[in-house]
């Protein structure tokens, strides 16, 4: 039963914050920001979450996860409400820093809570189950919120995308009916969050899991911009992320038959190579068609990621660490998630949007061949 509402959680949670992050673009270009502007926004989704996700991971592994759910829940309502009040460039500010903390939140207690009622057996099974809910909801979310924009307005799309987080609220206050008891436990007295980077296969994993979370970072912060800018609307750009999140749902469903032929670690070295691939294509792309066939192949290569690499941290991370060890894959992944819009969208001012999908294609490459060399040393 914990498992079905923590899928349940995670679609109607992620309904609201994956929509936030094609209308927030949208909103923002259409208040005549530039990419550079536009990525400073997007960026403030990762500037909080840097410094207390870890913090957020050692909480979780002491109190549980009721409080992480309900304050995650709780403040992506919150701040969807905002634009929806006070639709303004400035009020974008605020709405992608609140959202951003609440998530952080969300995300480091259902994905060890996924990890802490499983087997060790199960445990790529129920990341996979837990990630197929992520990836509904953005399948449904990008293509609803580009219907919204285009015959509701920004401001009402805002408002309507907070609606599905209020039964994710109750769902999460009634924690203490579903939930499993609060281990107590925390790191062993001294223990710091450098002796985890000292476990080889956990850095192994934070390593990747950032390069694939950056890429699909990226797309989704560049894509609605590269998609107006090829004259697409709204319809048409939510259309092209549906195709992404499509891939990401069919790759999660057979990754349970795959992970029999190949190992955690494998899989997700070829998956970087896969996305480095599809980001190769993209600057040949200029319609919704051809946008939407690389974003399925790009969806081929960071659908294997999260589940993955949460495999292999949450197997590596010592006993009692576990939140620990997530929020310190979280905490690298939004380092990632802040400085990639900044870099990339002033690379994109600058030299224009081929050279920010070849530079991502180059480090995805790097990440491949570095972890292809560390599997054949072992």
């Amino acid at each position: 039963m914990a498992l079905s509402i923590v899928i349940l959680l995670t679609f109607l949670t992620h309904l609201g914050f994956a929509g936030s992050r094609v209308v927030v673009a949208l909103f923002a270009v259409d208040q005549g920001a530039t990419p550079f502007v536009v990525g400073t926004v997007v960026s403030l989704y990762a500037l909080i979450p840097i410094v207390l996700a870890l913090p957020a991971g050692r909480m979780t592994d002491r109190l549980g996860f009721k409080i992480p759910l309900v304050f995650g829940t709780s403040g992506v309502c919150a701040a969807l409400l905002l634009p929806a009040i006070w639709p303004s460039l400035t009020v974008l500010y605020f709405t992608a820093s609140l959202l951003g903390v609440s998530f952080m939140a969300f995300q480091i207690a259902t994905q060890t809570l996924a990890g802490a009622i499983a087997k060790p057996s199960e445990r790529a099974r129920n990341f996979s189950l837990v990630s197929l809910g992520f990836a509904s909801a953005n399948f449904i979310s990008p293509l609803m919120t580009g219907f919204m924009i285009d015959h509701i307005g920004h401001a009402r799309t805002f408002f309507v995308l907070a609606l599905p987080l209020v039964p994710a609220i109750v769902l999460s206050a009634l924690g203490s009916r579903w939930l499993p008891e609060a281990h107590g436990e925390t790191a062993p007295a001294g223990g710091a969050a450098s002796d985890l980077l000292r476990i080889r296969p956990l850095r192994n994993a934070l390593i990747a899991s950032a390069i694939v979370s950056s890429a699909w970072d990226l797309y989704q912060f560049f894509l609605p911009i590269y998609g107006r800018a090829q004259g697409l609307s709204a319809t048409a750009i939510g259309s092209v992320l549906s195709a992404f999140a499509i891939s990401i749902i069919l790759v999660r469903v057979l990754m349970p038959f795959a992970l029999r032929r190949a190992g955690a670690a494998q899989m997700l070295t070829y998956a970087m190579f896969v996305a480095g691939a599809a980001y190769c294509m993209f600057p040949l792309c200029h319609t919704a068609w051809t946008l939407a066939a690389a974003s399925f192949v790009l969806g081929i290569g960071c659908g294997c990621g999260q589940p993955l690499s949460l495999t292999l941290v949450y197997d590596a991370s010592p006993k009692g660490r576990a939140g620990e060890a997530a929020g310190m894959r979280v905490t690298a992944n939004q380092m990632m998630h802040f400085t990639i819009p900044l870099l990339f969208g002033a690379l994109g001012s600058v030299a224009g949007m081929a050279a920010v999908f070849i530079t991502n294609a180059g480090c995805l490459a790097v990440g491949g061949f570095i972890s292809l060399r560390s599997h054949a040393r072992h």
